[in-house]
């Protein structure tokens, strides 16, 4: 399962690939706000940083509009994926820009039946948001297997990006389920390394070496 950062911090960026953490990035506006910079500015530093897909998101909502900003953050480089919202015109978009052979990720998808169509556009990722469902009192992670499922049935190319992840265990059952790819916060990928049994156990070995002869 590959890991993508959720983050427009390239410094938290660039942490997280140190460590081996980042196949890949996610934006949105809301992130991309953050920084205090433009849009075009952010993608290209991050994609410089990462060899791995970097979605970047259009704001229209208009189908000619979306292919407009598309065909622009592509040109930032050969590793954008142009993010698109996911809705009628949005579809119409994924398929145009796919025609160019342009990546495109749908985002803010809560259905199986919208994952279908955002296959049959021919997208390269879909992003469904499992937290938001687990806000309303669904269970998110239920929509994940329900598309993985469908995908396997139809041999469907479009990969599995489980979004609006929350905590540690959104992260365990996506792996086991056998997500494509998990988009993480940096707060939740540091979760992921700690156990209190590793920390007990390396406090006992500096202990233990502190005895040992000189």
């Amino acid at each position: 399962m590959q890991f993508y950062i959720d983050s427009a911090d390239i410094e938290e960026i660039r942490k997280a690939n140190l460590r081996g953490w980042v196949d890949g990035v996610t934006t949105n506006p809301t992130l991309v706000a953050k920084t205090g910079r433009s849009n075009a500015d952010v993608i290209k530093d991050i994609c410089k940083e990462v060899s791995g897909l970097v979605s970047a998101e259009v704001i229209s909502l208009q189908s000619d509009e979306m292919v407009r900003e598309g065909l622009e953050l592509a040109k930032i480089a050969d590793n954008v994926v142009v993010k698109i919202p996911m809705c009628e015109e949005g579809l119409v978009a994924v398929r145009r820009l796919s025609a160019e052979g342009i990546k495109t990720n749908v985002t803010l998808v809560f259905s199986p039946l919208q994952a279908l169509m955002v296959a049959k556009a021919g997208a390269t990722l879909v992003s469904p948001f499992v937290g938001r469902l687990d806000d309303i009192s669904n269970n998110g992670m239920s929509l994940i297997s329900q598309i993985i499922q469908i995908y396997q049935n139809y041999d469907l190319n479009t990969q599995v990006l489980v979004a609006s992840i929350r905590h540690n265990i959104h992260i365990l059952e996506a792996a086991m389920m056998g997500a494509d790819i998990v988009t993480v916060p940096y707060k939740v990928m540091q979760q992921l390394i700690g156990h209190p049994l590793t920390d007990k156990g390396i406090a006992q070995f500096l202990k233990d070496a502190q005895n040992m002869p000189k």
